[in-house]
Formats: structure tokens, sequence, C-alpha cells
């Protein structure tokens, strides 16, 4: 029986191409490996054309950021009825939008942060909220564009000023958690483990932590206690499900932990397109449940449809 025809949709025009093009290098390895017919797309704005001429079974998206990761391309592979992994369109634009995906995960029951929505020029100099807190695009990812602003900091970020600031103007500004940095990967609404991140050397999870070499030690099982890692569990199901995610995302929380071992477990964003490089979290989830990587994208292959 001849396998799929599988078009890996990577690269792309935004910051975030080289972990595309990363990701979709080792899905298409795994997928020939696992038997079936790869094309690798370079994806440009003549994406529909191309995947017109291919005629591929399923695509894969192994975008990131704008465009792969908003609804966007899944609009299109929609329109030409290409079956596709990961989500919708709906839930990949409402979980790209941080400040949206926030209301609808605050209406389901879990925990986000306090945040707002202001303009850069509004706030340069004077504070939106009482600092410590962070500044972030609202529809970017892999952490481009995060300020965060600590206590003794007198004034916004000088950054803010810049003619050439190569973020949206409008921004959005949450509280800064202390804590711990946990995730947690949900697939085919079932989670995957609970990892806590420790970055090495860097204030916070940023692009180097997650993509560098050595940016980060990934501690699988998290060393939590039992209650609080069943709870990150249940929190990614449940977020997963208020967006309407389908196939594989992944969760990222922040634990304030106390002494007593409880402490606040909050909700920062829902990844509907959670990197697949060598360094990525979710390939390390699901090997940790007994599923290799070449399983995992074959399994995300046969779960691809339209209409998510």
């Amino acid at each position: 029986m001849t396998k799929k025809h599988v078009a890996v949709l990577m690269g792309g025009w935004v910051n975030e191409r080289p972990v595309s093009l990363s990701s979709g290098k080792e899905c298409a390895i795994a997928l020939e490996e696992a038997g079936y017919r790869v094309s690798r797309v370079d994806v440009d704005r003549n994406v529909s054309a191309v995947l017109t001429e291919l005629q591929p079974d399923v695509a894969f998206n192994a975008l990131h950021g704008p465009f792969g990761e908003d609804g966007c391309v899944q609009g299109i592979l929609e329109f030409l009825n290409i079956p596709y992994t990961h989500s919708g369109v709906m839930a990949s634009s409402l979980a790209m939008n941080k400040v949206k995906a926030k209301a609808v995960m605050a209406a389901a029951g879990i925990p986000v942060t306090e945040h707002k929505v202001v303009n850069r020029h509004d706030i340069s100099r004077e504070h939106p909220m009482e600092p410590p807190y962070v500044l972030k695009p609202i529809n970017e990812g892999s952490s481009f564009g995060v300020l965060i602003v600590k206590e003794d900091q007198e004034f916004p970020p000088q950054e803010l000023h810049r003619e050439d600031w190569p973020y949206p103007d409008v921004l959005m500004c949450e509280k800064f958690i202390r804590g711990r940095e946990l995730t947690c990967a949900v697939k085919d609404d079932q989670a995957l483990g609970v990892i806590d991140i420790v970055t090495q050397g860097q204030e916070f999870y940023d692009f180097d932590a997650k993509y560098a070499e050595g940016g980060s030690k990934h501690i699988l099982p998290a060393k939590i206690s039992p209650l609080v890692y069943q709870t990150a569990e249940t929190l990614a199901v449940k977020a997963h499900q208020a967006l309407g995610c389908r196939g594989v995302s992944r969760a990222d929380f922040r634990f304030d932990e106390r002494e007593d071992g409880s402490g606040d477990l909050i909700c920062l964003e829902v990844n509907t397109q959670p990197g697949m490089t060598p360094t990525s979290l979710v390939p390390e989830m699901a090997a940790y449940k007994g599923m290799s990587f070449k399983d995992l994208v074959s399994w995300m292959v046969e779960d691809a449809s339209c209409c998510r």
C-alpha cells in the first residue's frame, strides 16, 4: 500500500523562519523514514500555486509565527481542500492573539496573568502598571519582542522610542510572575507530561534559551508536587479544548512556588505550532510517553483533516 504524499510546509518570511526550517527538516526526514512520499515546501507568498501543482494528500504544517500559526495558511489549505496537521483556522487565530486567548482561557476557569493592551507611544514615559511587568507583541512567537521591566526601573524600556521598532505599536502588558517555567504538551486531548525548564544564563525562556544548544535544561518529569503536576496537565488539556485546538499543542505556565509546596500556577499561553527541532519540548515529552519522533509525526499526518 502506497503511503500518502506529504507536503512539509516550512520556512516562510517571518522572524521564526530559521526555527521553522529546522522543524521542517527534522519532520521531513522522519516522515521519509516512515515511508511517506515527502515534498519539502519553503513557503513564500506563492504557496497556493505551489500546492495546487504538487497536489499533496496532506500538508504537514511546520511553520511558526505569523502566517503559519495564526490561521492564515490554514485558511489557504481549507480553500484548497488539503487536509493539514495541527489546529484549524479559528483555534490558530485565537491562540496566536495573546489577549483574546487569555479571555477565552479565563472564561474557562484557567488562571491567567493580570494584563492590559497598551500602545508603545503612550507608555514610553510612564509605566502602564506597577513594575515588575512584561511587555510583548500580541501576535509574535518564540519570545520575539519581549521586554521585562524590573521593580527598580524608573521608566519604561527605552527600546519603545526606537524609530525602527520592528513590531506593531500595540502591545500586551502583563504582570511579571516569578517562579519556575513549566510546560505541558497535549496530543489528541491527552497530556504528555510536564517539563520544568531551567534556563542557562538567560533572564527568561527567550529565543536563545529555546533554540540554542545548551540554552536551557529540561527536567522531565518536572520535580514538583504530584498535585501541581496533575493540575498543570489538567489545565493544559482544558486550555487546548477551550481554544478548540486539534492535534498537538503546548501550554506554558509560570509556577510561583512556596515553601509548603503550594503556589500559583498561571497559564501564559498556548502554542498551536510547537517547535519540532532537536531541542524542542514536544518530541521530548512524546518520547517520555514511549512515542518515537517518527511515530509522533506519522500520527500527526494520519490525524490531518480539513474543517479543524
